[in-house]
């Protein structure tokens, strides 16, 4: 991970700021991964004197439609502030239900099309960076960095092209178009951006020239640190906050629940295109489940004051996920709460580095087994500030956006460049 950061924005030597474009599908107001990711880099950027042009859609994130007054969600083809003083350029989007994988993807080729335009306005950046796993948003990244004749930064948020083929997307030994698509761009960018060291490694191993790592995180001061549950607690409980989606095999928390039964719960907090399944599976075979839609604030840490352990999930079956760390991963160790993690990989490197729970297997019998123990011995469930000392350590956006703006510097101003170690 990173490990060798500047402490703070004035150990850099960026003598002349920079404007730098970015292009994602999701941005402020709205609260999904990539706009708690860049909200939280744009800031550290702009305190550092940068300019930050973002192109993205008007906000509509997770419903696939506006649910926000206009003058929040922005007009398409018109511009708005930031939090922290950014140009959000806005563009049109599709209006689609939200749980449609194929109408959120005609949605986001849609909105890349038209950002190709918006993007030739305004003054020339220095660089563009734009974010995946919104693929299209890398062929508008790939146009408009030829058309300004500016470096391309792409951001690779998720193991694509290999998450592809692990989802079944792509059948047989025959590339797909997304494939190549996804290639192509990579292999012409000026710099690969990951967020995790292992799939940093795959890109150099399949010959990418000018990769990074710059992880996913938070901002520490943010988050609060949590006492222990009670130990005299009569109901043991679980808690998920996250996507509801194919990845993450929430059908394995459920029946694990399901063979525990009284004392102990489950709860379930996220949106996703299996949650109807999931809702079906719990009722169908009396599974002790509760399910809330997305929680935001105060509510979260109420969820998470309420929980005994708290759940990362990743399927085991698709080799992809070896290389990929679950963002709120960062969250629960930094606010203190055992980790039951159902991961392998990077991701399981982590939570034992962090000392922040244990790992299981994705069985229903292995995870139903572990909260019985659990429930035994809650002295287990005082992780102690193990986990949050970590993420301070390599997760907090502070020092993350040091490091992104060392490697953007690096790459336009390379007679500017500040000597620094880089992962492997």
């Amino acid at each position: 991970m990173v490990s060798s950061l500047p402490r703070d924005i004035d150990a850099v030597n960026l003598a002349l700021p920079m404007r730098l474009m970015l292009l994602t599908h999701s941005y402020w107001p709205e609260h999904s991964p990539p706009q708690r990711r860049w909200v939280s880099l744009t800031r550290e950027f702009r305190r550092a004197g940068w300019n930050i042009d973002v192109v993205a859609p008007v906000a509509h994130y997770p419903n696939g439609r506006r649910n926000l007054p206009r003058r929040e969600a922005g007009f398409a083809f018109a511009h708005q502030r930031g939090p922290h003083g950014e140009i959000i350029r806005r563009v049109p989007y599709l209006r689609h239900l939200g749980t449609s994988s194929l109408a959120r993807f005609v949605d986001q080729l849609f909105s890349a099309v038209m950002s190709v335009p918006v993007g030739l306005f305004g003054q020339k950046p220095d660089a563009i960076l734009a974010t995946a796993p919104s693929l299209p948003t890398l062929a508008t990244g790939y146009v408009l960095s030829r058309l300004r004749r500016v470096p391309l930064i792409v951001e690779m948020r998720d193991a694509w092209p290999d998450l592809a083929r692990d989802a079944r997307m792509v059948q047989g030994s025959v590339k797909s178009l997304v494939e190549r698509v996804v290639e192509f761009v990579q292999q012409r960018a000026d710099l690969v951006v990951t967020v995790t060291d292992g799939f940093a490694a795959t890109l150099r191993d399949r010959g990418i020239r000018n990769v990074v790592t710059v992880s996913n995180g938070l901002d520490l001061s943010s988050i609060p640190f949590l006492e222990p549950p009670a130990s005299d607690r009569e109901v043991f409980q679980a808690l998920y906050l996250g996507n509801h989606g194919k990845s993450q095999r929430l059908d394995v928390l459920i029946r694990a629940s399901a063979l525990l039964g009284d004392g102990f719960h489950l709860t379930l907090v996220g949106h996703g295109t299996s949650r109807p399944q999931l809702v079906k599976l719990a009722r169908e075979i009396d599974a002790p489940v509760t399910f809330y839609p997305s929680l935001q604030g105060a509510e979260v840490i109420d969820k998470y004051r309420e929980a005994d352990t708290c759940i990362v999930s990743l399927r085991d079956d698709w080799k992809s996920f070896e290389t990929t760390v679950p963002s709120k991963t960062y969250e629960v160790l930094a606010i203190g709460r055992h980790v039951t993690a159902v991961v392998r990989g990077e991701a399981e490197r982590i939570i034992l580095e962090a000392r922040g729970g244990d790992v299981v297997s994705a069985s229903p019998e292995a995870v139903a087994q572990l909260w019985r123990e659990l429930a035994a011995d809650r002295s287990r469930l005082t992780s102690g500030a193990s986990g949050r000392e970590w993420v301070r350590n390599n997760a907090d956006y502070t020092k993350l956006a040091v490091r992104y703006m060392q490697e953007i510097s690096a790459l336009v101003r390379p007679e500017k460049a500040v000597p620094q170690e880089r992962g492997q």
